[in-house]
């Protein structure tokens, strides 16, 4: 099918499978921004309302700029002690080496993790170019790493059977811009409403498009107010391009495959399909003081996706690597335990839909998630209590045999309502364990 640039055959385009069987992705937030790697550990976006508050005590590293553009704050000290006042924020390219990046390294640690797509940053909002993009000099390739980032990575992602989404900043691009975004109205309308702006930004995602061939076209904010228009012929040029690619909803409300959201802002979806992203800890960008307790434990982690999965999500979780290209050891380190557990019970996870139930509390305080495959129901038991010899459900209906996701088979029964499971063959070794109710 040729998509034509008009909405009413844009819109004909279907979430493809892979996608909604996917379930995990990772976010990768590296540019210059990963040089200072600053800010306050503040607050979870959505926890606070107050735009003006957010902004001057923002948590996200990659935000550096705007803040720096603020005059005061947090980072406004830390700059002026560690820089100096003088110290244009650009300069920062002059730094960026990325002497310790091995791409390979990295996509294989994502398959480790059990991600089943990518997504990097390709411009943020301080508008530096992570590929050697045609439309301007500022970019890794003719400044800082002196590599072209995307392409060595898309390459990596290849040879590990992983699919690339790309990451664009659309409405926004501080090169464009003077002042400092000081509210929600600063960010869907800010300074570069112009028709060169929108000029180039259209043709630097349209360079995206043709050079990478995304399966994700992931927009940030919106999309520049003059360049509304165009929108039509890039998602049909797109979809042209990649049949099975899906764009998110961050393009000023124009037109969507699946819907975001981000720590606390946002809302899940069991009618379409929608997608999770967050740091592991409070920025998306490395911030070198965030602390232990400003991090998703692997746990914590292993929940969010099952919380996630179980009601019609994607997991996009991001890593903020360090300026060298290393990946701080304390994402590694659960990146690595997320894909521990998936060996065992990714079979509940991958290629499930929502059940009738999503989530319930039990007796004993556990959380139960359920998904479902097929002929197949399965039950995830969170904080499981190491001493229950038992596990009970309601509403199960008939099920014919039942067993742990680490392949034992459990004994059980049913009276009435009421099914009840031996969980001697439960092993503990993690503490959120699988079972697969056949039915």
């Amino acid at each position: 099918m040729k998509y034509l640039p008009k909405m009413e055959s844009v819109e004909t385009h279907q979430v493809p499978k892979w996608y909604e069987d996917a379930k995990l992705g990772i976010f990768i937030h590296w540019g210059l921004f990963s040089v200072p790697a600053f800010a306050p550990p503040s607050y979870e976006l959505g926890e606070i309302s107050d735009d003006r508050l957010w902004l001057a005590n923002n948590p996200y590293a990659e935000w550096y700029m705007n803040s720096l553009r603020l005059g005061h704050g947090l980072t406004y000290e830390h700059h002026k002690k560690t820089y100096g006042v003088d110290f244009p924020y650009y300069r920062f390219a002059e730094l960026w080496k990325a002497e310790k990046w091995d791409p390979a390294a990295w996509a294989t640690l994502f398959k480790k993790a059990g991600a089943q797509y990518v997504i990097p940053v390709t411009k943020h909002h301080d508008g530096f170019c992570l590929w050697d993009s045609a439309y301007t000099d500022f970019n890794s390739a003719k400044q800082g790493p002196a590599r072209d980032i995307i392409a060595e990575l898309s390459m990596s992602l290849r040879q590990e059977s992983i699919r690339m989404g790309l990451y664009y900043s659309g409405v926004l691009d501080w090169r464009f811009t003077r002042r400092p975004i000081l509210s929600g109205a600063d960010m869907e309308f800010p300074e570069n409403q112009t028709y060169t702006y929108a000029d180039y930004a259209y043709n630097q995602v349209m360079e995206l498009i043709d050079l990478y061939h995304p399966s994700v076209l992931w927009n940030d904010i919106g999309w520049p107010e003059k360049g509304r228009s165009d929108l039509p012929t890039i998602f049909a040029h797109y979809y042209n391009t990649v049949p099975d690619g899906v764009v998110n909803d961050r393009w000023s409300g124009v037109w969507h495959d699946f819907t975001t959201k981000e720590y606390l802002f946002g809302e899940k979806n069991l009618q379409k399909k929608w997608e999770m992203t967050r740091g592991i800890g409070l920025s998306f960008g490395y911030n070198q003081i965030e602390e232990e307790k400003h991090l998703l434990s692997s746990k914590a982690l292993i929940s969010l996706l099952i919380d996630t999965v179980a009601y019609n999500g994607n997991l996009l979780i991001d890593i903020g690597p360090k300026a060298d290209g290393t990946i701080p050891g304390e994402q590694e380190t659960r990146l690595l335990a997320l894909g521990n557990w998936l060996e065992t019970h990714g079979e509940g996870i991958y290629g499930t839909k929502p059940w009738i139930r999503q989530h319930e509390k039990a007796e004993n305080g556990s959380d139960i998630y359920f998904t479902q495959k097929d002929h197949e129901i399965f039950v995830f038991l969170d904080n499981l209590p190491q001493d229950d010899s038992q596990i009970t459900l309601a509403h199960m209906g008939e099920i014919r045999c039942i067993r742990s996701l680490d392949g034992e088979n459990l004994t059980f029964k049913s009276k009435g309502d009421t099914l009840t499971i031996s969980a001697h063959g439960i092993k503990r070794e993690h503490p959120t364990v699988g079972l697969c109710l056949t039915v």
